[in-house]
């Protein structure tokens, strides 16, 4: 059994919000039409406190994209961004959100960030997600969403250390890119750890 995990098509990844990324208000269209295929259709939100540790705004003298250390652990510093309960952490508009059977939060302790679909970045606490998918016996997650170098990319890497088995999309995602090579990376350490990179034709 699979299903399709759509990461963080928030309002505020896409064109015009806080940390926006490139071309992701494209992926909605696409996103909607791969739904068609699939019995389980399974998203995740960032849900961020307003004084979340990974907001830039919250650190005196610093700025987004700064690289800072808590617990010993790096972090990039960003811009405030889907914070509980705002307009930014709804679905971007158009997406057919009936369709979706579950919605998974992330982020929600201040005190550390959650890249992962599965776990926040300590991965000391679950997002529920890994016992959704073994309680209705699905072993494959087909994944499109944003960002493919942060939350898709991790999210890919623990679904992999975890068991399933998973497929990229490749034009069914958008990166960041704070450096020009980042997208590229991330795909290639996706499949050299087992992921297959394929494109919307392929699945459908």
């Amino acid at each position: 059994m699979r299903a399709l995990l759509i990461v963080d098509l928030q309002k505020d990844f896409l064109p015009g919000g806080p940390l926006a990324t490139d071309r992701a208000d494209e992926l909605v269209p696409v996103i909607n039409a791969l739904m068609d295929k699939f019995s389980f259709i399974l998203a995740t939100k960032d849900w961020h406190p307003k004084d979340h540790v990974s907001f830039a705004s919250n650190h005196l003298g610093k700025n987004v994209g700064d690289l800072i250390e808590i617990e010993g652990a790096e972090q990039v510093l960003w811009p405030v961004h889907c914070v509980q309960d705002t307009k930014g952490a709804n679905f971007a508009e158009g997406l057919n959100e009936e369709k979706i059977g579950h919605v998974f939060y992330k982020g929600l302790d201040r005190k550390i960030d959650s890249y992962s679909a599965f776990f926040d970045n300590a991965k000391e606490r679950k997002t529920g997600l890994e016992d959704y998918l073994r309680s209705h016996e699905i072993n494959e997650i087909v994944v499109v969403g944003v960002a493919t170098d942060y939350c898709v990319l991790y999210s890919v890497l623990d679904a992999l250390e975890l068991g399933f088995k998973v497929t990229v999309v490749v034009d069914g995602c958008r990166a960041i890119n704070l450096h020009p090579d980042d997208e590229s990376k991330a795909l290639a350490l996706m499949q050299e750890r087992g992921a297959l990179i394929c494109k919307i034709e392929e699945v459908v």
